[in-house]
């Protein structure tokens, strides 16, 4: 048998979660008026982690990691350096969205982000705006209109 490594632990350690999750959904309170019943999503999204983390833990074991160097912060940092944008845009977006709202603050939380990860020349700047534009605007006009959500409009442009 394989030894265990970093990513299996982390792989046990989703499936713990998602069991403790969905043992949490039979607590969820009924909507007598709602056709569906309200555990029927977070079910849905948690037998879909579920899954996601049996095939990391498989592949995970089957292809263990390479045995590394002395920990560095700096090479962590750079192995790292995607998903830390990530928070710390996720981090930003959160902040300016009383102020901006979810659209404005959407489309910029998408534009900087791919900027960031993806470079900025003149050619991936017009990309990034197109889709941060049509993805945010999408997703904005699907939940306004369509379902009827009231989204934050921000102080400035509300």
């Amino acid at each position: 048998m394989k030894r265990l490594h970093r990513d299996s632990v982390i792989a046990v350690l989703l499936l713990l979660l998602c069991g403790i999750f969905f043992w949490q959904t039979f607590y969820i309170r009924e909507v007598p008026f709602s056709e569906m019943g309200s555990e029927v999503w977070p079910r849905f999204v948690l037998i879909l982690l579920f899954v996601l983390s049996i095939i990391y833990l498989l592949q995970s074991l089957a292809n263990p990691p390479p045995e590394s160097g002395p920990f560095s912060l700096a090479a962590w940092l750079r192995a790292y350096r995607n998903p830390i944008i990530c928070f710390v845009m996720f981090a930003v977006f959160l902040f300016t969205l009383p102020y901006l709202g979810m659209l404005a603050a959407g489309i910029l939380f998408v534009f900087v982000t791919q900027t960031l990860i993806g470079g900025a020349s003149p050619r991936r700047l017009a990309m990034h705006a197109v889709i941060s534009v049509v993805s945010v605007g999408g997703m904005w006009a699907i939940f306004t209109f369509a379902l009827g959500v009231v989204l934050p409009r921000g102080e400035f442009f509300g």
